[in-house]
Parts: structure tokens; C-alpha cells; sequence
């Protein structure tokens, strides 16, 4: 299991398996052809269907641009590779527009890229690889999760999450100061700076749930329009842990270290998950990201709210037990409707997760890494359509409103 650093990933929205990862790969391939005459990209499956409003090929063609390379770019939404639905084939041609080479990449969620001879694009970092070897650890030791993630990684994971919790926290600011329109054919005005504005003239309970709605929709809203976030574990999920993390800061005045030792956890918790099942909307559906996000923060506010290691993984449990069967069907393919919603209403069930969760003793049925598994079939078993292909579900049914509409 890989570095938790590869699930904090630092960059620009929307879509960390439509741009950040199909982006990687253009910069991968170019650093091993650099001497065509020109080159060509084949897109399929989710990456194709949904690429238009992912801006993915804005994103490939950019790094093209910058090296003053030519590109075509060629769509197959209907055609799935085997290994993953996100997968791009890139081509270099001679000046007779021959073949000199080829090489086929796999966008798996998060930023990372694979191709068919990886199975992980970085170096093991983990050797425990189930949420109950790692609790059997800290028992034997007398540790909490965070101290794992610390003894595994050294010390100086701490300086990676700082600078995490840093460009978190500057994503939630400016996305309360943006007003006006996201960019894409939706035209969806933006919510974060008027929710925000409303919830301080609230007092109790109403303020602090309007307050993590702003949050929440802060980043995802910066997201959407393109901005810096962090990967948690997604782009499309990049509001849920800031959000919950930003309102703990706020209300329960917790310090810095303790939000970086939460961040070590959730981080954990999202490892996990990437390494047991997926965090790929195109592979397993929303659950994968929503999902996965919400049981970082779920264990994260339990964590600050001195929780035990048990009512942890009793908190992550119910964050990914809770979306099970969750479907990612983005309307115009744009990381917008359902997503923005639905990051905030991950953070709010995170801090309910919580308070549940502390009024237990931990003790439950169903453990972490049995919905983990449970999920990942889940995913398996849903059909294409709703798997970030915007052929089923909302995607749908609002086209169809449309169509009647204009009829």
C-alpha cells in the first residue's frame, strides 16, 4: 500500500481521473517520445464519455501546447478497456504519419496513472494492508492511527500535511469570496459566499450546519471552476474532509497538530480503500469518492473529538457504509450536479457519524474492511451507465426534461 501522500494530491479541479491523470500521462508519454513528428490520443469508455465536461482533453492538449507538439484527439465512449474504463492510448507518428509507437494508461482515481505492466504507479510504503491488522498493531503497541501513519512514514509526513491542511484551508476562503457562475453549459451559480453569509446570522444548531454547508461547497465550488484543491481522496470529493476539518477549527478551537494528526488518519482510512477496492468514480460509482471522503472525515471528526481507535473504524464504517450503492451520474458530464451537493451532505452525515459513534462503545457487526469489500462488488456489479458516463440516472432524465422543453 502506497503513501498516504498519493491520496493529499495538490491541484486544479475538476477531476483528478479526467484531468490531473490524463494530464500525467500526456507528460509521461511525451517524456518518452519526444522526438515525434506528431502525436494522437484515443480516448474510451468514462474518459470519453464524460471527457468534454471533465475538460480532460483541454487538459492533455495544454501540455502538448507548452512543448509545441502537435495532438489529435479521438473519442470512443462506447468502448471499454478491460482494465479500467478510464484509459487513454497514446500514439507517436512519423512524418509519414507511421506508428512508432504506442502505449495504453488507465486513470484509476485520485491522479494516478497505471499502465498494463503497473500495478501501482508508486513504491509500498504499507505493508499492513486491512484496517483490522492495523488496529491489532496499535493495540499491541498502545497507539492511535495516526502514530501508525508517523511510524511508518517518518516524520517528516508532517511537513506534506501541512502544506495539505494549508491549500485546504485557502480552497474554503477563496471559495466563500467567489460569486457569480461555474464555467460549463449548466450555467449553476455558485452557493458557498450567500450560504456563508446566512449561516453568521443564524445562531445554535443552525448556524453551525449552515456553516459546514459552506464549507463544503467552498471547495467543491473552487473545484468546479477549475481552482486549487486537494485530491480527499478525489476531486470530485475535495470538499468533505476540509469542510468538517475547517468546522472543527472554527467551533471546537482545535490546534493545528491535532488537524494534521486527523488528517493522518482520514488519510489512512482513504489508502485503505484505494488499495482494497477503488476511489474511481468510473470504476465503482460515487460511492468510491462521496463515499470514501465521507469515511475519512467520519474517522477524522471522531479522532478530534477523542474518540478510541474502535470508535474510529466504527466511524469509518458508517461513512462508506452509508453511501453503498451510490451511483456517479453527472449531469453534462460536469463535476457540478449531483457532486457539489452531495460533498456537503457528506460532511454533514460525517459529523453525525460522530456524535453516534461517541455515544457507543465502539462495539458493532459490520467492520470497515468488510464494507470496503462489500463496495468494491458493488461496484463491480453496477452497469456502465452509472459509472461516470453520464448515460443513466440524473444525467438522464434532466436531458430528457430538456429535450421535451425544446420540443
Amino acid at each position: 500500500m502506497e503513501s498516504i501522500k498519493e491520496i493529499y494530491k495538490i491541484g486544479s479541479g475538476p477531476s483528478s481521473s479526467h484531468t490531473m491523470g490524463p494530464k500525467k500521462a500526456a507528460e509521461m508519454f511525451i517524456k518518452r517520445q519526444p522526438q515525434a513528428a506528431s502525436y494522437k490520443v484515443v480516448l474510451y469508455g468514462s474518459l470519453a464519455a464524460t471527457g468534454k465536461g471533465h475538460l480532460t482533453d483541454y487538459a492533455i492538449e495544454e501540455v502538448f501546447k507548452k512543448k509545441e507538439l502537435q495532438l489529435s484527439v479521438e473519442w470512443k465512449p462506447e468502448e471499454f478497456l478491460p482494465r479500467h474504463s478510464n484509459a487513454l492510448t497514446f500514439y507517436a507518428l512519423d512524418t509519414d504519419n507511421k506508428e512508432i509507437d504506442r502505449w495504453t494508461a488507465y486513470s484509476v482515481g485520485g491522479g494516478t496513472v497505471i499502465d498494463d505492466f503497473t500495478q501501482e504507479e508508486t513504491t509500498t510504503v504499507y505493508e499492513l494492508t486491512t484496517l483490522d491488522e492495523i488496529l491489532q498493531w496499535c493495540e499491541a503497541n498502545g497507539k492511535h492511527l495516526w502514530e501508525y501513519v508517523e511510524e511508518i512514514e517518518g516524520k517528516e509526513i508532517w511537513t506534506y500535511l501541512e502544506k495539505v491542511w494549508k491549500v485546504m484551508r485557502t480552497a474554503i476562503k477563496k471559495g466563500l469570496d467567489e460569486e457569480g457562475v461555474l464555467p460549463g453549459a449548466l450555467k449553476l451559480p455558485r452557493k458557498a459566499a450567500s450560504y456563508y453569509t446566512k449561516a453568521k446570522n443564524f445562531s445554535g444548531r443552525m448556524e453551525r450546519r449552515s456553516m459546514i454547508f459552506a464549507y463544503a461547497l467552498a471547495v467543491s465550488e473552487q473545484n468546479a471552476a477549475g481552482g486549487t484543491i486537494v485530491t480527499a481522496p478525489t476531486c470530485g470529493a475535495s470538499g468533505v474532509l476540509p469542510a468538517v476539518l475547517k468546522f472543527i477549527e472554527s467551533y471546537y478551537e482545535s490546534t493545528d497538530k491535532k488537524i494534521l494528526r486527523a488528517l493522518a488518519t482520514a488519510g489512512l482510512i482513504g489508502n485503505l480503500v484505494k488499495y482494497n477496492a477503488s476511489i474511481s468514480g468510473a470504476e465503482v460509482g460515487c460511492q468510491g469518492e462521496v463515499g470514501t471522503a465521507c469515511a475519512m472525515a467520519s474517522a477524522a471528526a471522531t479522532q478530534l473529538f477523542g474518540g478510541t481507535i474502535y470508535q474510529v473504524e466504527y466511524s469509518a464504517e458508517m461513512g462508506l457504509e452509508h453511501h453503498l450503492g451510490l451511483t456517479c451520474d453527472p449531469i453534462a458530464g460536469l463535476v457540478q450536479i449531483p457532486c457539489i451537493e452531495r460533498n456537503a451532505f457528506a460532511a454533514a452525515r460525517a459529523l453525525n457519524h460522530n456524535t453516534y459513534v461517541l455515544l457507543s462503545d465502539g462495539r458493532h457487526r459490520i467492520t470497515f474492511d468488510e464494507v470496503v469489500k462489500a463496495m468494491k462488488q458493488t461496484g463491480h456489479d453496477l452497469p456502465n451507465i452509472y459509472k461516470e458516463t453520464s448515460t443513466g440516472g440524473l444525467a438522464v432524465f434532466h436531458q430528457a426534461r430538456d429535450i421535451m422543453k425544446n420540443d
